[in-house]
């Protein structure tokens, strides 16, 4: 490996080459003047930065499989009689979207490979996304100013479940077409415009002749569209609010650092693309996934057994199965609540939650100030403890759409398994809100705990007395600023007389952040804290706004 400094050096000899190129096209292209300050725009170095660009290089990999699909794909209902080389199909009577398929998978080069690269490439860009989501909520990256790019992320997740599963449905084999059915059935169970919905998306009884034809303008070009658009809208945010950071000696709440976007994030950018698609490519080559040719071409008189649809939305088919076959007649209307409340109301309730939960969180604390450090997820135990909630409650819900393969594989019955499923996704969800806190608390103390005495060297001596104690070392300037620059609010106080929304609200601030441990810091420390916590000032502000553009790596006091 080269020595530090040889690589500083040719980094610098790197971005000089870049800038005196961009000097040299801005006096022909002024518009080049833009690109020369984008490239001294600084990013973040932490690994769990790079989940995002995870999601949208999986993209561009779905993009570049998606068009070259579509030269081969016939997105018709139209029955032919199949004579392509598949044997045991030869002679069947499918649709042509069918007939495609099997006709992409094994007669046309590459086609096989470049489909199942597709397939492995939508489920890492749903779980990229998923889990990029995750790591903003865990650090309270979604806070003031970025409450509207979260709202994007969130969009960004609901269109590619949507677009996840309009392809899925595509190849109309007896798999996908049994997620179709349960998808009109979700439609139906809609109080009195139920069956209105069905005709419209179906173009009449179920299953119609326009639903793949239908399904094909949407997963080709309405959704990747609006995914394109989303994505840029993401993207220019980011540029534009800068990235948050993990606190480190230097890295306060008023500056920016990071390394610059040539050659440094550029080059590790683009090995993370070659690396993503070279994974697909190997996932494509050896891993099978979704042989339609196995399950047949889709009938409506037949259901494919042990059906499982992708993890993504696992979670409705756990939800359906779990619900009990409830049902209400309200003025000759039959509302079915077994299907309506797993498939509808659970999900809608879910993303609503997902859409709200900043603007929440802000009215809880009484926070308007920006916030551009991350938080340690320990700091925050009731954040935390709801967040991993709701992965369990998600969880279980996802193994109980394949109850019916666990009865199999442990040899136990299915009502059983029903009912512990039933008791999980109620009781589950608590518990691990609970565990996760403690936990939380636990954690704090053991920073308390390594502030104050330091790190175990795994030396015990003997005292005068005669005991035995072990011996510490204290913690580096480095060790300690992370552990004690943190921000967490104080629980809000109910004035004389306030009305019962006021006292709601301070109840809600209390059970968020009433308990934590206190770090042994000095009065000086912490006016220290809060200062580099603080709010970037803006102008108008009465001082100005604080720079921005600190790459150094040095914040206030350490210069």
């Amino acid at each position: 490996m080269l020595p530090s400094r040889k690589k500083a050096r040719i980094a610098q000899r790197t971005e000089r080459a870049a800038l005196r190129s961009f000097d040299a096209l801005d006096a022909r292209l002024p518009l080049a003047e833009g690109a020369k300050e984008t490239l001294r725009k600084a990013f973040p170095k932490h690994w769990s930065f790079l989940l995002g660009e995870l999601a949208l290089y999986s993209f561009v990999v779905l993009l570049l499989t998606g068009v070259w699909l579509t030269f081969f794909f016939k997105p018709s209902m139209g029955e032919v009689v199949y004579q392509g080389s598949y044997l045991p199909l030869r002679g069947v009577r499918m649709s042509e979207a069918y007939a495609s398929t099997l006709e992409i998978s094994f007669d046309v080069r590459g086609g096989l490979l470049i489909r199942q690269i597709h397939h492995w490439a939508a489920l890492l860009f749903v779980a990229a996304i998923a889990v990029h989501l995750l790591r903003v909520f865990f650090t309270g990256a979604f806070r003031k100013p970025r409450e509207l790019n979260w709202m994007v992320g969130v969009t960004l997740f609901l269109l590619a479940l949507l677009e996840g599963f309009g392809g899925y449905s595509l190849p109309d084999d007896l798999l996908s077409g049994t997620g179709l059915r349960i998808a009109q059935g979700i439609m139906l169970s809609l109080p009195v415009v139920g069956t209105y919905v069905s005709f419209f998306v179906f173009g009449g009884e179920y299953p119609g002749d326009d639903i793949i034809a239908r399904l094909y303008t949407v997963h080709v070009l309405l959704v990747p569209g609006l995914l394109l658009a989303l994505v840029t809208v993401h993207l220019l945010l980011v540029f534009r609010l800068k990235h948050t950071q993990w606190a480190a000696k230097g890295h306060t709440n008023r500056n920016v650092v990071g390394e610059p976007m040539v050659p440094n994030f550029v080059s590790k950018s683009t090995g993370l693309f070659f690396a993503t698609f070279g994974v697909l490519a190997l996932l494509g080559a050896v891993a099978q996934i979704n042989p339609v040719w196995a399950y047949g071409p889709y009938r409506p008189d037949q259901v494919s057994t042990f059906a499982q649809p992708d993890w993504y939305v696992g979670f409705l088919e756990g939800g359906l199965r779990l619900m009990p076959p409830w049902e209400t007649t309200l003025w000759g209307h039959t509302v079915g609540w077994n299907v309506l409340v797993p498939a509808v109301l659970l999900p809608a309730a879910l993303f609503a939650v997902l859409y709200l939960y900043p603007f929440f969180e802000r009215w809880v604390t009484g926070d308007r100030g920006e916030h551009h450090l991350c938080d340690r997820p320990r700091n925050r135990p009731a954040r935390t403890g709801l967040g991993v909630a709701g992965i369990t409650f998600y969880g279980v819900l996802l193994f109980a759409g394949g109850q019916d393969m666990v009865a199999l594989v442990f040899r136990l019955p299915v009502e059983g398994v029903v009912w512990f499923f039933r008791v999980a996704v109620l009781a589950g969800p608590v518990l691990a809100f609970f565990v996760t806190k403690r936990i939380c608390l636990a954690l704090q103390e053991s920073d308390r705990h390594r502030l104050s005495e330091g790190e175990e060297t795994g030396a015990v001596g003997q005292t005068v007395a005669g005991g035995f104690r072990a011996a510490h070392t204290p913690l580096s300037a480095e060790e300690r600023y992370p552990l004690l620059v943190r921000d967490v609010p104080t629980p809000l106080e109910a004035a004389p007389g306030a009305r019962r929304r006021d006292r709601l609200r301070v109840a809600l601030s209390r059970w968020f952040y009433r308990q934590r441990v206190e770090l042994p810091a000095t009065p000086g420390q912490r006016r220290e804290i809060a200062a580099r916590t603080a709010a970037p000032r803006h102008p108008g502000d009465g001082a100005g706004r604080a720079p921005e553009g600190d790459r150094t790596g040095a914040g206030p006091g350490d210069r």
